[in-house]
């Protein structure tokens, strides 16, 4: 079931949804908008391969910036950080969806990475690009998506005690930990 806006709000204020900073006016209908951090990563353009089971790889000529704005070039794809730090109980999930304003811009917010587990915690890294063919210049703190929540049956390893969490309290923009998974 998708929690709407009264079930957010009562979620929010007992504590059971962490959002950090919150402000209800952010309350949609069926969603909570998240604005967009100050950190943002991008690879340097370039012929180097990018191997997902080596760190080396996946770190090499990454260039990164704290920064009020931000212009994203067409074609260009960048990692950003959520302003916004959620945490999410055992019976929760969420997705992050974009905002219809900023996709009608050309913007994407996320390529594939849009599901939040139960029991994660932490900002998003949002995967960014830019389909159009002019730049379009984001702003930290601006409302860039919205997060959808579910409520799910408890899961028995949330994601915070999991043992293979990658991501929890994350605080940046985070590269892939795709090298730390098992390999096949």
């Amino acid at each position: 079931m998708i929690l709407v806006d009264w079930q957010l709000l009562d979620r929010i204020s007992r504590g059971h949804i962490r959002i950090d900073p919150y402000d209800p006016k952010y309350v949609q209908p069926n969603s909570l908008d998240i604005r967009l951090g100050n950190h943002f990563v991008w690879y340097k353009p370039g012929v180097s391969m990018i191997d997902p089971y080596n760190q080396e790889s996946i770190t090499a000529e990454v260039e990164e910036t704290h920064a009020d704005s931000f212009i994203l070039n067409p074609g260009q794809f960048i990692l950003a950080e959520t302003l916004e730090r959620i945490e999410l109980p055992d019976n929760i999930v969420a997705t992050i969806e974009g905002k219809s304003s900023i996709a009608r811009l050309g913007v994407t917010l996320h390529q594939t990475g849009g599901w939040i587990d139960a029991g994660f915690r932490g900002t998003i890294t949002l995967e960014m690009a830019n389909v159009n063919s002019r730049p379009v210049k984001v702003y930290a703190g601006m409302p860039i998506g919205q997060l959808v929540f579910y409520t799910t049956e408890r899961a028995e390893k949330p994601y915070g005690i999991k043992g293979d969490a990658k991501y929890l309290d994350q605080r940046q923009a985070t590269l892939s930990r795709y090298h730390a998974n098992r390999n096949w």
